[in-house]
Formats: C-alpha cells, sequence, structure tokens
C-alpha cells in the first residue's frame, strides 16, 4: 500500500482520494478525468481513456497484464521508498515531455546520453526484444524502453500505435492495406 507518508515524501505528488473498491473510484473518476470486486487491471481494462498507473502488488504473476495495459511502473510489495520516487519520477519525466509536444521535439536515451528528435522526422517506431528502435528519415536509434514508454512521450495526435510492435506517424501513412501500412 502506498502510505500518505511516502506520497509525501514526493513533493510533486498529491493524494486526491484513495479506494479499496474498484465501483467506488468509477464514479471519482468520470468525474475529474484522471474498484466492485475486479481487480485493478480489470478496472483499467474498463476505462476508455488509460491515466498514467504505476500498479502495486504483492504478486508477481499480474506483472506482465499491467506492462501490457501500458503501466508507467509495476512495484513488488514491500517496496521501498527509493523505488516508489523512481516510479513517480518516471510519471514526472512523461508529463514533462507531454508539455514539450507544442516543440515539436522530445528527448531520446541513448546509452548514456540523451538525444534530441524532431518529431516530424520520425517515420516508425518498432519494437526490438527490451527496446525500441526509432526509424528516423535520416538514421536509426535504438532506446532502451517499452512500447507503453514510448506512447506516453508522443503526442497521440500525431502518433498511431498499429499492431503490438509498431508505432507510426500519421503525417507519413500514404495507405493502409489488410497486411500493411
Amino acid at each position: 500500500m502506498v502510505t500518505t507518508a511516502k506520497l509525501n515524501k514526493v513533493p510533486f505528488l498529491e493524494l486526491k482520494a484513495t479506494f479499496t473498491d474498484a465501483f467506488e473510484a468509477i464514479p471519482y473518476l468520470q468525474q475529474y478525468k484522471k474498484m466492485p470486486d475486479i481487480s485493478g487491471i480489470e478496472f483499467v481494462r474498463i476505462l476508455q481513456k488509460t491515466p498514467m498507473i504505476i500498479f502495486t502488488t504483492a504478486y508477481s504473476e499480474y506483472a506482465l497484464n499491467g506492462f501490457e495495459l501500458d503501466a508507467v511502473d509495476y512495484l513488488m510489495k514491500p517496496f521501498s521508498i527509493a523505488r516508489f520516487t523512481k516510479a513517480c519520477n518516471k510519471v514526472l519525466e512523461i508529463k514533462l515531455s507531454r508539455s514539450e509536444e507544442s516543440h515539436n521535439f522530445i528527448f531520446l536515451k541513448t546509452g548514456y546520453e540523451e538525444e534530441k528528435v524532431l518529431l516530424d522526422d520520425i517515420l516508425f517506431i518498432e519494437v526490438e526484444g527490451n527496446y525500441m528502435l526509432y526509424v528516423l528519415s535520416n538514421k536509426k536509434l535504438l532506446c532502451r524502453q517499452n512500447i507503453g514508454e514510448c506512447m506516453n512521450q508522443l503526442p497521440t495526435n500525431q502518433f498511431i500505435r498499429f499492431h503490438r510492435s509498431y508505432i507510426v506517424a500519421l503525417s507519413k501513412i500514404q495507405k493502409i492495406t489488410r497486411q500493411s501500412v
């Protein structure tokens, strides 16, 4: 359980509400756009627009499901304040990258460096194991991240996820067939 004490140690977090029953959370989330007896994973699946989520659980077998739902992070209980803060910092980085959308660029971590990439230069992005391959108009970049992290840093009005393994720049699509984009 994420305690108020842990939340208070992360200065940019504000606890708005807590719920132990998913059905109680639904009206709150609908009202503010931000669990009957269903799991957190089932709850996320019924949402129309998935918020940034950090799952916390004592059961490791649910971790894969969490990442398939594009969770920002998945913490195994008990977890330290350092681990919790790291997960919260991921959320903050994603929010900051989204605020940069109007700048038409993102920063991609390639090894020990971060490289500025213009959104207009991205043709498509492909899953390569534990990495994402960014295919740009003039080169390719390999970044260690999952597809959910990748989608979270891109403007949703400019990119679309096709299949489980591809993200395509909408402006670069010329034709869509049954077998290809």
